[in-house]
Protein backbone atom coordinates (compact mmCIF):
# COMPACT_ATOMS: atom_id res chain seq x y z
CA UNK A 1 0.00 0.00 0.00
CA UNK A 2 1.37 3.38 -1.07
CA UNK A 3 1.62 5.80 1.73
CA UNK A 4 -0.97 8.15 0.65
CA UNK A 5 -3.21 4.85 0.36
CA UNK A 6 -2.12 4.33 3.98
CA UNK A 7 -2.51 8.01 5.05
CA UNK A 8 -6.25 7.55 3.68
CA UNK A 9 -7.09 4.21 5.28
CA UNK A 10 -5.97 5.65 8.64
CA UNK A 11 -8.08 8.57 8.15
CA UNK A 12 -11.69 6.66 7.73
CA UNK A 13 -10.69 4.47 10.30
CA UNK A 14 -10.19 7.74 12.51
CA UNK A 15 -13.29 8.95 11.55
CA UNK A 16 -15.27 5.76 11.98
CA UNK A 17 -14.28 5.54 15.04
CA UNK A 18 -14.84 8.97 16.10
CA UNK A 19 -18.28 8.65 14.98
CA UNK A 20 -19.02 5.56 16.91
CA UNK A 21 -17.51 7.64 19.99
CA UNK A 22 -19.63 10.04 19.67
CA UNK A 23 -22.66 8.20 18.75
CA UNK A 24 -21.96 6.91 21.88
CA UNK A 25 -21.98 9.76 24.16
CA UNK A 26 -25.17 11.12 22.56
CA UNK A 27 -26.90 7.56 23.49
CA UNK A 28 -25.50 8.05 26.97
CA UNK A 29 -26.97 11.77 27.03
CA UNK A 30 -30.40 10.79 25.69
CA UNK A 31 -31.23 9.47 29.02
CA UNK A 32 -30.16 12.66 30.73
CA UNK A 33 -33.51 14.43 30.74
CA UNK A 34 -35.58 11.72 31.71
CA UNK A 35 -33.05 10.81 34.67
CA UNK A 36 -33.56 14.65 35.80
CA UNK A 37 -37.56 14.28 36.08
CA UNK A 38 -36.72 11.03 38.45
CA UNK A 39 -33.69 12.98 40.31
CA UNK A 40 -36.54 15.98 40.94
CA UNK A 41 -39.14 12.98 42.01
CA UNK A 42 -36.50 13.09 45.43
CA UNK A 43 -34.82 16.52 45.55
CA UNK A 44 -35.65 19.84 44.48
CA UNK A 45 -33.80 21.62 41.68
CA UNK A 46 -30.53 23.10 43.32
CA UNK A 47 -30.22 20.32 45.46
CA UNK A 48 -30.35 17.84 43.00
CA UNK A 49 -27.86 20.10 40.33
CA UNK A 50 -25.59 20.20 43.50
CA UNK A 51 -25.32 16.96 44.16
CA UNK A 52 -24.89 15.79 41.15
CA UNK A 53 -21.89 17.71 40.17
CA UNK A 54 -19.94 17.22 43.57
CA UNK A 55 -20.37 13.53 43.27
CA UNK A 56 -19.33 13.51 39.58
CA UNK A 57 -16.24 16.06 40.88
CA UNK A 58 -15.46 13.46 43.50
CA UNK A 59 -14.88 10.83 40.71
CA UNK A 60 -13.27 13.07 38.71
CA UNK A 61 -11.32 14.20 41.16
CA UNK A 62 -10.52 10.51 42.22
CA UNK A 63 -9.44 9.55 38.69
CA UNK A 64 -7.42 12.25 38.12
CA UNK A 65 -5.26 11.60 41.55
CA UNK A 66 -5.40 7.86 40.27
CA UNK A 67 -3.82 7.90 37.23
CA UNK A 68 -1.52 10.83 38.48
CA UNK A 69 -2.65 12.94 35.48
CA UNK A 70 -0.67 16.08 35.30
CA UNK A 71 -1.97 19.81 35.83
CA UNK A 72 -3.44 21.46 32.87
CA UNK A 73 -1.12 24.32 31.16
CA UNK A 74 -1.60 27.25 32.05
CA UNK A 75 -3.29 28.49 28.58
CA UNK A 76 -6.07 25.50 28.80
CA UNK A 77 -7.34 26.86 32.00
CA UNK A 78 -9.27 29.36 30.04
CA UNK A 79 -10.87 26.71 27.97
CA UNK A 80 -11.30 24.41 31.02
CA UNK A 81 -13.29 27.30 32.86
CA UNK A 82 -15.66 27.88 29.85
CA UNK A 83 -16.57 23.93 29.99
CA UNK A 84 -17.09 24.45 33.52
CA UNK A 85 -19.37 26.94 32.48
CA UNK A 86 -21.65 25.97 29.92
CA UNK A 87 -21.63 22.08 30.88
CA UNK A 88 -20.85 22.09 34.35
CA UNK A 89 -22.97 25.05 35.98
CA UNK A 90 -25.36 26.62 33.02
CA UNK A 91 -26.76 23.41 31.11
CA UNK A 92 -27.50 21.12 34.79
CA UNK A 93 -29.48 24.05 36.72
CA UNK A 94 -31.42 25.63 33.74
CA UNK A 95 -32.58 22.59 32.21
CA UNK A 96 -33.31 20.99 35.81
CA UNK A 97 -35.11 24.45 36.29
CA UNK A 98 -36.78 23.75 33.00
CA UNK A 99 -37.88 20.22 33.70
CA UNK A 100 -39.90 21.50 37.20
CA UNK A 101 -42.50 22.57 34.57
CA UNK A 102 -41.70 21.47 31.41
CA UNK A 103 -42.44 18.01 29.96
CA UNK A 104 -39.25 15.76 29.14
CA UNK A 105 -40.52 15.29 25.69
CA UNK A 106 -40.90 19.22 24.46
CA UNK A 107 -37.87 20.16 26.36
CA UNK A 108 -35.63 17.96 24.51
CA UNK A 109 -37.15 18.75 21.69
CA UNK A 110 -36.04 22.51 22.38
CA UNK A 111 -32.49 21.39 23.15
CA UNK A 112 -32.60 19.77 19.79
CA UNK A 113 -31.12 23.27 18.72
CA UNK A 114 -27.80 22.38 20.63
CA UNK A 115 -26.54 21.07 17.89
CA UNK A 116 -26.19 24.24 15.24
CA UNK A 117 -25.64 26.32 17.66
CA UNK A 118 -22.29 24.07 18.81
CA UNK A 119 -21.41 24.46 15.07
CA UNK A 120 -22.04 27.93 14.90
CA UNK A 121 -19.74 29.02 17.35
CA UNK A 122 -17.31 26.26 17.24
CA UNK A 123 -16.58 27.75 13.23
CA UNK A 124 -16.41 31.40 15.23
CA UNK A 125 -13.68 30.32 17.74
CA UNK A 126 -11.70 28.27 15.30
CA UNK A 127 -12.15 30.37 12.05
CA UNK A 128 -13.49 26.95 10.37
CA UNK A 129 -15.67 27.13 7.51
CA UNK A 130 -18.09 23.85 6.69
CA UNK A 131 -19.51 23.76 3.30
CA UNK A 132 -22.51 25.13 2.44
CA UNK A 133 -24.50 21.84 2.55
CA UNK A 134 -23.37 21.11 5.69
CA UNK A 135 -24.81 24.24 6.85
CA UNK A 136 -28.05 23.89 5.22
CA UNK A 137 -28.71 20.33 6.31
CA UNK A 138 -28.07 21.77 9.56
CA UNK A 139 -30.29 24.55 9.41
CA UNK A 140 -32.93 23.12 8.00
CA UNK A 141 -32.66 20.42 10.98
CA UNK A 142 -32.59 23.52 13.18
CA UNK A 143 -35.80 24.58 11.65
CA UNK A 144 -37.27 21.48 12.10
CA UNK A 145 -36.57 21.90 15.84
CA UNK A 146 -37.91 25.43 15.95
CA UNK A 147 -41.27 25.28 14.46
CA UNK A 148 -41.82 21.79 16.17
CA UNK A 149 -40.86 23.78 19.41
CA UNK A 150 -43.34 26.71 18.60
CA UNK A 151 -46.39 24.30 17.67
CA UNK A 152 -45.80 22.30 20.90
CA UNK A 153 -45.76 25.90 23.21
CA UNK A 154 -48.99 27.09 21.31
CA UNK A 155 -47.46 29.48 19.41
CA UNK A 156 -45.13 31.19 22.11
CA UNK A 157 -42.03 30.40 24.68
CA UNK A 158 -42.42 29.50 27.83
CA UNK A 159 -39.86 30.69 30.79
CA UNK A 160 -38.90 26.96 30.52
CA UNK A 161 -37.86 27.45 27.14
CA UNK A 162 -35.87 30.52 27.47
CA UNK A 163 -34.20 28.60 30.28
CA UNK A 164 -33.61 25.73 27.97
CA UNK A 165 -32.51 28.00 25.48
CA UNK A 166 -29.88 29.76 27.63
CA UNK A 167 -28.69 25.84 28.82
CA UNK A 168 -28.64 25.24 25.31
CA UNK A 169 -26.10 28.63 24.21
CA UNK A 170 -23.88 28.59 27.17
CA UNK A 171 -23.73 24.35 26.66
CA UNK A 172 -22.62 24.70 22.54
CA UNK A 173 -19.84 27.19 24.38
CA UNK A 174 -18.46 24.42 26.84
CA UNK A 175 -19.04 21.99 24.08
CA UNK A 176 -16.86 23.76 21.31
CA UNK A 177 -14.08 24.22 23.52
CA UNK A 178 -13.86 20.81 25.21
CA UNK A 179 -13.70 19.19 21.59
CA UNK A 180 -10.78 21.70 20.79
CA UNK A 181 -9.28 20.80 24.34
CA UNK A 182 -9.81 17.11 23.28
CA UNK A 183 -7.22 17.58 20.92
CA UNK A 184 -4.53 18.28 23.28
CA UNK A 185 -5.50 16.19 26.21
CA UNK A 186 -7.51 13.26 26.53
CA UNK A 187 -11.18 13.79 26.82
CA UNK A 188 -11.91 12.53 30.26
CA UNK A 189 -9.21 14.75 31.42
CA UNK A 190 -11.01 17.32 29.77
CA UNK A 191 -14.49 16.49 31.79
CA UNK A 192 -13.06 16.11 34.99
CA UNK A 193 -10.95 19.07 35.07
CA UNK A 194 -13.74 21.16 34.41
CA UNK A 195 -15.51 19.33 37.29
CA UNK A 196 -12.97 20.03 39.86
CA UNK A 197 -12.70 23.51 38.62
CA UNK A 198 -16.58 24.15 39.16
CA UNK A 199 -16.59 22.49 42.89
CA UNK A 200 -16.70 25.38 44.74
CA UNK A 201 -19.77 26.63 43.21
CA UNK A 202 -21.47 23.76 42.93
CA UNK A 203 -20.71 22.72 46.33
CA UNK A 204 -22.43 25.61 47.15
CA UNK A 205 -25.36 24.44 45.14
CA UNK A 206 -25.62 21.69 47.13
CA UNK A 207 -25.48 23.21 50.45
CA UNK A 208 -27.88 26.23 49.96
CA UNK A 209 -30.35 23.25 48.36
CA UNK A 210 -30.37 20.69 50.84
CA UNK A 211 -30.63 23.99 53.76
CA UNK A 212 -33.23 25.48 51.80
CA UNK A 213 -35.18 22.59 49.77
CA UNK A 214 -37.31 19.21 51.39
CA UNK A 215 -35.67 16.36 50.57
CA UNK A 216 -38.47 13.41 49.52
CA UNK A 217 -35.84 10.84 48.77
CA UNK A 218 -37.25 7.54 46.58
CA UNK A 219 -35.57 5.13 44.80
CA UNK A 220 -36.17 6.47 41.13
CA UNK A 221 -34.77 9.53 42.52
CA UNK A 222 -31.65 8.01 43.99
CA UNK A 223 -31.29 6.24 40.53
CA UNK A 224 -32.11 9.11 38.76
CA UNK A 225 -29.44 11.38 40.05
CA UNK A 226 -26.66 8.71 40.08
CA UNK A 227 -27.36 8.70 36.53
CA UNK A 228 -26.95 12.41 36.11
CA UNK A 229 -24.04 12.39 38.40
CA UNK A 230 -21.98 9.18 37.09
CA UNK A 231 -23.00 9.29 33.52
CA UNK A 232 -24.84 12.56 32.42
CA UNK A 233 -21.84 14.42 34.16
CA UNK A 234 -18.78 12.05 33.80
CA UNK A 235 -18.98 9.13 32.03
CA UNK A 236 -20.57 10.45 28.81
CA UNK A 237 -18.29 12.92 28.16
CA UNK A 238 -15.38 10.39 27.92
CA UNK A 239 -16.62 9.38 24.42
CA UNK A 240 -18.17 12.42 23.42
CA UNK A 241 -15.59 14.48 23.60
CA UNK A 242 -12.75 12.15 21.89
CA UNK A 243 -14.95 11.64 19.43
CA UNK A 244 -15.33 15.74 18.61
CA UNK A 245 -11.44 15.53 18.60
CA UNK A 246 -11.81 12.98 16.20
CA UNK A 247 -14.27 13.87 13.79
CA UNK A 248 -13.96 17.47 14.43
CA UNK A 249 -16.15 19.49 16.29
CA UNK A 250 -19.12 20.59 13.84
CA UNK A 251 -19.58 17.50 12.69
CA UNK A 252 -19.93 15.48 15.76
CA UNK A 253 -22.63 18.19 17.28
CA UNK A 254 -24.82 17.06 14.09
CA UNK A 255 -25.07 13.38 15.25
CA UNK A 256 -26.66 15.05 18.42
CA UNK A 257 -29.46 15.87 16.44
CA UNK A 258 -30.72 12.37 17.13
CA UNK A 259 -30.92 13.23 20.87
CA UNK A 260 -33.55 14.44 21.23
CA UNK A 261 -35.24 11.81 19.14
CA UNK A 262 -33.92 9.27 21.31
CA UNK A 263 -35.24 10.87 24.59
CA UNK A 264 -38.50 11.58 23.34
CA UNK A 265 -38.16 7.55 22.91
CA UNK A 266 -37.24 7.29 27.06
CA UNK A 267 -40.10 9.73 27.61
CA UNK A 268 -42.91 7.70 26.71
CA UNK A 269 -40.96 4.52 27.54
CA UNK A 270 -39.77 5.18 30.92
CA UNK A 271 -42.55 8.25 32.00
CA UNK A 272 -44.78 7.66 30.11
CA UNK A 273 -45.46 11.08 28.29
CA UNK A 274 -47.35 11.71 25.59
CA UNK A 275 -45.76 11.62 22.13
CA UNK A 276 -46.40 14.88 20.00
CA UNK A 277 -48.14 13.78 16.88
CA UNK A 278 -45.96 15.83 15.01
CA UNK A 279 -42.56 13.63 16.52
CA UNK A 280 -42.38 10.95 13.80
CA UNK A 281 -42.36 14.12 10.95
CA UNK A 282 -40.07 15.91 12.61
CA UNK A 283 -37.71 12.50 13.43
CA UNK A 284 -37.81 11.64 9.38
CA UNK A 285 -37.04 15.41 8.67
CA UNK A 286 -33.86 15.29 11.49
CA UNK A 287 -32.80 12.10 10.83
CA UNK A 288 -31.94 13.21 6.85
CA UNK A 289 -29.98 16.20 8.09
CA UNK A 290 -27.81 13.97 10.24
CA UNK A 291 -27.04 11.79 6.85
CA UNK A 292 -26.91 14.33 4.89
CA UNK A 293 -23.92 16.32 7.45
CA UNK A 294 -22.68 13.92 7.64
CA UNK A 295 -21.63 12.95 4.02
CA UNK A 296 -20.83 16.45 3.68
CA UNK A 297 -16.98 17.76 3.95
CA UNK A 298 -16.09 19.90 7.21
Amino acid sequence: MRLDDSAIADRVVTVRSGTVLAALGVFAFSFTFPATVWALKGFDAWTATGLRSVLAALVAGTCLRVFRVPLPRRDQWRGLAVVSLGCVLAFPILTTLALTTSSTAHSAVVVGLLPLATAVISSRLTGHRPSRRFWLAAAVGASAVVVFTVAQSGGGLSTADLFLFGALVLCAFGYAEGGRLAREMAGWHVIAWALVLALPVTGAFAVFGLATEPLHVTGEGIAGLLYVALISQFGGFFAWYRGMAEIGVARASQLQLAQPLLTLVWAVLLLGEHLPAAAPVTALIVVACIVVTQRSRS
